[in-house]
């Protein structure tokens, strides 16, 4: 055994070649065993093994820092830091944390719980870096549909315009962004992903002394390389744009390219994206055929795939049947999820009414503003969204809904103590946000589709 023997990440790096892929395949199993018994997030934990191992065979996170987005990916990150041990008490209480925690190991550089964060935290650490002229890595792993939230976009628009060394790895395990496609696209991928590229590319640049870009030389070629390159591979252009250098699509399951890739962008100094290209649910049949279900899972059996279910209905199945009552009774009835149509009971609801389902992925404050243009157009618009997420939406329940009265009803999930998932995802601040304004009014399921008199008087 590999795995047994890795307390720390420099245990990582003094692995021989030959000994990694055994290790990721260690890893799935531990993974897999102990996932099982306490339930937790396991497909993009499985999906994240190879581009974890690099990423510590590459950089020191006692001192690099590296900042998770979402979150719940942390898992291999923590049994490659000395927290092995600590896994049969996954997300119980007093045990180890499903999320990163800084107050439980060094090496988790910043708590992450929710989405869409990761890169104005890490251009935060980056400039701290600078200013305080020391000398460490930065880096914002994201995916997992973190790049659906609009503060994704702030962060990388300041990150690339900035100039600071920054590398922001993106996780593309099909939950965000689109594949690219065709032969061109794959012929160049392979090319650019290869050690052989990023040797040319820096010696290339080193002809050109420290600062390249004040040559003119190197000016003209590059903006004739970059206008090629947007005509033949048109999707890295969006994170050019902003100001980064494009590294990818990379096989996120292959380590010898991860490794390299990373390590040119370490040298580059400079903001760059790495696109990760990984398989959520990677080395376990059940999770790969069935992502969404083993995304968050409870306990299961690992030689079927079979979750042990407890008996009778939670609110969130209560719930979702009323509204689709409600739905049946009356055609102005619409259902909002930010990606979470079964965490919320919706799944029913999206399969019985589709043309009024909506999904509009990790942005819970487009979603409170969309209902706002529903119910001002005269539907009535139900927003389905845990207690912890809805915070997301704050300012647009107060400027686009409570300011002009609009009847948008809020299904309030997972309000008060949540257990598992622990402190970033407690619904402890509802009552008090909700309350202090005065046009909000509680609710309860069969009162949701609510008449005019009510719509009115204001009810949200």
């Amino acid at each position: 055994m590999i795995l047994e023997n890795i307390h720390t990440p420099a245990d990582v790096k003094a692995l021989d070649r030959e000994q990694l892929e055994p290790l990721c395949r260690e890893l799935r199993q531990f993974l897999v065993e102990h996932v099982s018994k306490t339930g937790g997030h396991l497909a993009s934990n499985l999906g994240a093994v190879e581009l974890t191992v690099a990423i510590h065979r590459v950089f020191d996170t006692s001192k690099d820092r590296l900042v998770f987005d979402v979150g719940h990916q942390c898992y291999v990150h923590k049994a490659l830091t000395g927290r092995q041990a600590l896994f049969d008490t996954l997300r119980q209480f007093g045990g180890l944390s499903g999320f990163p925690k800084p107050r439980e190991s060094e090496h988790d550089a910043f708590i992450a719980g929710h989405a869409s964060n990761s890169v104005s935290v890490a251009l935060g650490m980056a400039r701290a870096r600078t200013l305080q002229h020391l000398d460490y890595s930065v880096l914002a792993l994201i995916g997992d549909g973190a790049l659906t939230g609009g503060l994704a976009y702030e962060g990388l628009n300041n990150a690339g315009a900035s100039g600071e060394p920054l590398i922001v790895l993106l996780n593309d395990n099909g939950m965000s962004i689109n594949p690219n496609v065709g032969a061109v696209d794959s012929h160049l991928s392979q090319i650019r992903s290869k050690p052989a590229y990023y040797h040319f590319k820096k010696w290339y640049r080193g002809l050109f002394g420290q600062h390249p870009m004040e040559n003119p030389l190197y000016r003209f070629n590059h903006k004739v390389k970059t206008s090629l390159k947007k005509a033949l591979w048109p999707g890295s252009t969006l994170f050019e744009d902003m100001g980064f250098t494009y590294l990818g699509p990379i096989d996120g399951h292959d380590l010898d390219r991860l490794v390299h890739v990373l390590a040119w962008a370490r040298e580059l100094q400079c903001p760059v994206v790495v696109h990760v290209k990984t398989v959520k649910g990677r080395g376990y049949s059940f999770a790969e055929q069935n992502p969404d279900k083993f995304h968050g899972v409870g306990p299961f059996d690992p030689e079927t795939g079979l979750v042990k279910k407890s008996g009778g209905d939670d609110f969130s199945a209560v719930f979702g049947r009323t509204l689709a009552a409600c739905a049946a009774e009356d055609g102005r009835v619409c259902a909002i999820t930010a990606a979470m149509a079964d965490g919320t009971g919706l799944a029913p609801f999206a399969k019985e009414f589709p043309d009024r389902f909506f999904d509009v992925a990790i942005a819970e404050g487009h979603g409170v503003a969309m209902a706002a243009g529903l119910a001002k157009q005269g539907m009535l618009p139900v927003f389905a969204v845990y207690s912890s997420f809805l915070q997301r939406g704050y300012d647009m329940l107060i400027h686009d809904v409570a300011l002009q009265r609009l009847h948008v009803v809020l299904g309030v999930d997972r309000a008060g103590l949540v257990g598992a998932d622990g402190e970033t995802h407690h619904g402890c601040f509802d009552a008090l946000f909700l309350s202090e304004n005065p046009r909000v009014y509680g609710a309860v399921p069969r009162q949701l589709c609510g008449t005019a008199a009510d719509a009115a008087a204001g009810i949200v």
